[in-house]
Order: structure tokens, then C-alpha cells, then sequence
């Protein structure tokens, strides 16, 4: 891939919006009472975020309009939207951790979480009006239309889990809802922001659609073939857990006999004992899946650079490429 910035310039521009973004957030949900309202929001956005999504959204607004000013407020509206999803998700997944904490169902209860979730939406919605531009509806419209689709997507990768016939375009359409769909829009937001052009948000969404698709596709690779403990998971997890992945579905198109019998069973069974994992990952060498994988990774990121390549500002549009290329150079 070719980039014109640094990697080590896209790094500091990218922990200097961490710090104002996390800065900003800090300011967020700070009435005290209800206790039990507003402390679940304030505690889901203490730990340990990324900020993937509000970055985009400030560099997006860089690439059209030559300056992040006005996407502050929006870039804050979609994370607040993006922790929501997670908070109630932790619900459904009954999972007891997130980034190493007890999630807020654990710290408080299932009930403030719900309610607390609820709140986060509609405090999502209040800082995109408060923008600094006068396309306040667009704005709304498309943090709806994520929100909509999000919800379509989580619906979607629950009943993948029951599915047995499952396809890749089955997996396909849940990670471009469930995972794509709020990346894209948090580019369109920072477009609007911006006083974007509708050709410039149609090249904004469709690089938020192939990084979201390419990055949530690593995120698969990465459970199997990074090195123990830098994917932040259990190496195997999602074939331990039976979990239908790009991986998964493509190597059981592509095996046959005792390796496809054996790639079956982790769905029929809803997965696999972990020392059995080594086995999986000696077929999806052995079928090419691995190296068909990284290739449609690398394909995916390629057309993600070029749709923003017509973006006016010259900085903005090049750190979106760099941001897109340490994303896929990622062990984490």
C-alpha cells in the first residue's frame, strides 16, 4: 500500500485526538443524580476505548473542509452511540468483562443498564444538534439510520448463531451491519460536519464500508493467528466457541473429507475443545483460507484508499489512509 505520511505522524496525530477526545468525553454525563442513570454512561466511557470511530470522523471532516473544528460535537455523538451498542450487548452476550473491568450489568444491574443505554442514545442525538453547522438533519438521519441498521446487524449475528446452513453472505451482511454500518457513518458525520459535497460523503462512506469490512475480517484472522496474548484474546476463541467466521465458512467451501467433517462439527456442536484448535488452524493452512484471507484484506483496504482519493485536502484525506493502514497492520 502506498502512503505519503509516516506511520510515526499518523501515530502522534492519532494519540493527540485520543487525548481531546477522551478530554471532551470526560465532560459528558455530568449530572450526578440519578446515581444509577448517569455513573453507568460516565463508567463505560472511563475504560479503555479505542476511539476508532470519533477519530475517523474528525479526520474525515479534515479531508473536505481542511479543518476538524466543526466535528468535534458529532465525532463525540457517535462514540456515545458506539458505547451504548456495547453496553447493551454485554447484556445479550452475558459477558462478565470489558477491557478488563466488570461491564456495567456486573457493576451495577441488568435494569441500569438498559436505562442508562437508553439515555446514552438520546445524549448521542442532543450533541449532534449541538454541531457547529446547518445540516443539523442530515446529521440525525444518519446517526438514526446506524443505530437502525446496528440493531438489524446484532439481530442478524444472533440468528447466524443458530443457523447451521450458514453462508458468507450470510456473515457478510451481519459484519457490514453489525461492525461496518457505524464506521461508515461515523466518516459521514465528520463529512457533513465538514459541509461535504454529496460525492465526497459517497467516497466517505464506501472507505468506512471496505475498512469496516476488512477490519472486522482481521479481527477473525487475528483470533487465530496472532501471537498468544496480542490479539487480547483466547487464541482459538471463536472456533472454541463455535463462533461462524469469514475463516470458518471459506474453509469449509474449500475442504474436503475428514478436514471439512471435522470444520462441520465446530458448528453442529457449537464449537470445539481448545486442544483442538491447532487442528482447525492446520486446515485453513492446508485449504489456502489463510492466504485467500489476507488477500481479500489487503483488496479490501486497496479500494478503501482509492474511494477517498479525490478528497480535497491533501492532510486530511492522507492521514485517513495512514489511520486505514495502521488499522490493518494491527496485532491487537
Amino acid at each position: 500500500m502506498t502512503i505519503t505520511l509516516a506511520q510515526p505522524l499518523v501515530e502522534e496525530k492519532y494519540r493527540r485526538y485520543h487525548q481531546r477526545i477522551n478530554e471532551a468525553l470526560a465532560g459528558c454525563f455530568s449530572t450526578e443524580s440519578p446515581v444509577t442513570l448517569y455513573a453507568p454512561a460516565r463508567y463505560i466511557l472511563e475504560g479503555k476505548g479505542k476511539r476508532i470511530r470519533p477519530f475517523l470522523t474528525l479526520l474525515a471532516a479534515e479531508a473536505v473542509s481542511g479543518s476538524a473544528e466543526n466535528a468535534l460535537h458529532a465525532a463525540l455523538a457517535v462514540e456515545i452511540l458506539h458505547n451504548f451498542t456495547l453496553m447493551h450487548d454485554d447484556i445479550m452476550d452475558e459477558a462478565d468483562l470489558r477491557h478488563g473491568r466488570p461491564t456495567v450489568h456486573k457493576q451495577w444491574n441488568t435494569n441500569a443498564a438498559i436505562l442508562s443505554g437508553d439515555m446514552m442514545i438520546a445524549y448521542a442525538y442532543e450533541l449532534a444538534l449541538q454541531s457547529k453547522t446547518q445540516r443539523h438533519r442530515e446529521l440525525i438521519h444518519i446517526l438514526n439510520h446506524a443505530n437502525i441498521t446496528i440493531c438489524e446487524g446484532q439481530a442478524l449475528d444472533m440468528e447466524l448463531e443458530k443457523k447451521k446452513n450458514a453462508t458468507i453472505a450470510d456473515y457478510l451482511d451481519m459484519i457490514a451491519k453489525k461492525t461496518g454500518r457505524l464506521i461508515s457513518a461515523a466518516l459521514e458525520a465528520g463529512g457533513v460536519a465538514g459541509n461535504a459535497s454529496q460525492e465526497q460523503l459517497e467516497a466517505l462512506v464506501t472507505f468506512g464500508e471496505k475498512i469496516g469490512r476488512a477490519f472486522q475480517i482481521q479481527d477473525d484472522f487475528l483470533d487465530i493467528m496472532a501471537d498468544n496474548g496480542k490479539s487480547g484474546k483466547i487464541p482459538g476463541g471463536d472456533v472454541i466457541n463455535g463462533k461462524k467466521t469469514y475463516l470458518l465458512l471459506r474453509s469449509i467451501e474449500l475442504a474436503s473429507g475428514r478436514d471439512k467433517e471435522l470444520l462441520l462439527s465446530v458448528i453442529e456442536n457449537n464449537g470445539i475443545g481448545a486442544e483442538r484448535v491447532g487442528e482447525v488452524k492446520e486446515i485453513y493452512l492446508r485449504c489456502g483460507v489463510i492466504d485467500e484471507t489476507r488477500a481479500l484484506i489487503n483488496r479490501e483496504t486497496e479500494e478503501a484508499l482509492a474511494a477517498v482519493a479525490p478528497l480535497p485536502f491533501a492532510e486530511g484525506r492522507e492521514y485517513l489512509k495512514g489511520f486505514a493502514a495502521m488499522l490493518m497492520k494491527r496485532d491487537f
